[in-house]
């Protein structure tokens, strides 16, 4: 089938209002983006791809959270959680794919999963997206939610994220925080295995891999790695030698990885990246050290999470990437150069994308976080952002940060059982050779009872560039004990 034409409605800075959508039933095909204005600061223009069409009770309408992207030649795409319970989930999964760059975009909703969209669960979540090259199949992984029963599940779309079909049950039981890749490279001897990880509530969030090699058309057996491995969020990157690093956070409150040589027959004992500085953001905000992880040309893993230990006192966090030094051994963390560590800023929530094109000293790296610019806040007072931040050496020296949007008040965004909630995770794609595409969840003020928080991608991208800001390693990281939240849903 061939997308309907698409218009999605550039705006700039100067604009404050979202026009409200409103639908009866919604196709689960691509639909034409007919869509008005979202704030930003600074110069960058946004384009917003989605927005909540439901109206059923249980949610709070209209917000859209927790964007995952890929990329994959000229096609973005991005799923993600509409309208979002308190209790957990969201009323459907929605995405938004460009086929040309991310010059237009289409948008609809999965097919299949809770009764909104024809399915049984009633509620659904935590989105990942991946592509098989091999078999040219897009997958989006969710979970489908109804009581104590959570099952990770698989969409499929054979003709480019246009459509997808009703979803494939990957796993079954209580489980949690889901993430899929897939080995897009030609002379892998694993080229078209996609690998699933999610970790299981009812066994203490022990952790879980399956490998799928048909498409995500069928799942293998569920594989843990050796080892203690209770934690969440582990998300795989494939290496070029296609072996399979899945960085996550692990209970003990520290970054672990784990990983395959053997196309996910196997998984090896878990090894340790880093220990986690943790300053918890103000309002009660929901938020958690999640990793963000990915793999340049030549096999190193960048893995980058929130982080206080440059801050004397731990009052406010910083962005530090990781970089894999072998597949099993780590470099100390560095510091993001956003602003002064004397800075009232509290940055959280990276999304980190590297061009799979490059590597080395000239890998292209972009970065999408959320912050406050004050620290210090309550929930009447916090204010919340988005930045960019991009390098041309892997990290060693990075641009000045651009704003990409906000302010926006926390009363602007939906309420969970676990505070207020624009994403646990973000995610950013940069283009092999071109330019960085992370989709954000950007709000206004309400209208009454009624959110105006919906998914928009920076017009055109964000440039890669480079800078003399230079990312540091710490002497000796500042201590901060801390409780780990164990449920991502």
């Amino acid at each position: 089938m061939h997308p309907r034409p698409s218009f999605p409605r550039t705006y700039a800075v100067s604009h404050t209002r979202i026009a409200r959508l409103t639908a009866v039933a919604v196709p689960a095909v691509a639909a034409v983006l007919l869509m008005t204005a979202a704030p930003a600061t600074a110069n960058v223009a946004l384009t917003q791809v989605s927005t909540d069409p439901y109206t059923d009770a249980q949610a709070q309408h209209q917000s859209e959270v927790e964007p995952d992207t890929y990329a994959f030649g000229s096609t973005i795409v991005s799923a993600f959680q509409v309208g979002r319970v308190s209790g957990g989930g969201a009323s459907n999964i929605g995405w938004a794919r460009s086929g040309d760059g991310g010059s237009t975009w289409t948008r609809g909703y999965l097919p299949g999963i809770t009764t909104n969209g024809g399915g049984t669960f009633g509620q659904a979540s935590d989105a990942a997206v991946a592509f098989d090259a091999r078999h040219n199949v897009w997958l989006i992984s969710s979970l489908g939610i109804s009581g104590s029963t959570v099952n990770v599940l698989t969409s499929r779309s054979t003709n480019g994220g246009l459509t997808w079909t009703n979803p494939v049950t990957t796993a079954t039981g209580a489980n949690d925080k889901n993430w899929i890749v897939c080995d897009n490279t030609a002379t892998s001897a694993f080229f078209g295995n996609c690998y699933t990880e999610y970790d299981i509530t009812s066994s203490g969030d022990s952790i879980r891999m399956k490998t799928s090699t048909n498409g995500g058309a069928t799942w293998g057996a569920a594989l843990a790695p050796g080892g203690s491995h209770t934690g969440l969020g582990g998300q795989p990157v494939v290496l070029p030698n296609g072996h399979v690093l899945v960085p996550y956070l692990s209970l003990s409150d520290t970054i672990r990885s784990f990983r395959s040589t053997n196309g996910g027959t196997s998984w090896n004992s878990t090894v340790q990246v880093s220990t986690i500085s943790h300053h918890d953001p103000a309002g009660n905000l929901r938020e958690e050290t999640l990793p963000s992880a990915e793999a340049d040309a030549a096999g190193t893993v960048y893995v980058s999470w929130s982080d206080c230990r440059f801050r004397s006192g731990c009052p406010s966090n910083d962005i530090v990437v990781a970089k894999s030094t072998s597949e099993t051994t780590w470099a100390a963390p560095t510091r993001v150069p956003i602003d002064a560590t004397s800075s009232t800023v509290d940055h959280f929530v990276p999304g980190i994308g590297v061009d799979r094109s490059t590597s080395g000293t000239s890998a292209r790296i972009g970065l999408t976080y959320y912050y406050y610019p004050a620290a210090s806040c309550t929930a009447a007072t916090c204010v919340l952002d988005v930045g960019f931040i991009s390098s041309t050496n892997g990290g060693s020296s990075w641009s000045s940060a651009t704003a990409l949007a906000g302010p926006m008040n926390l009363s602007w965004i939906p309420n969970t059982s676990q505070g207020r909630m624009f994403g646990d995770y973000i995610s950013t794609s940069v283009l092999n050779g071109g330019n960085a595409y992370p989709v954000l969840a950007v709000a206004t003020a309400p209208t009454g009872s009624t959110l105006h928080l919906g998914m928009s991608v920076p017009a055109g991208g964000m440039a890669i560039t480079g800078g003399t800001n230079t990312a540091a390693v710490p002497a000796a990281p500042t201590t901060q004990h801390r409780t780990v939240q164990i449920t991502a849903r």
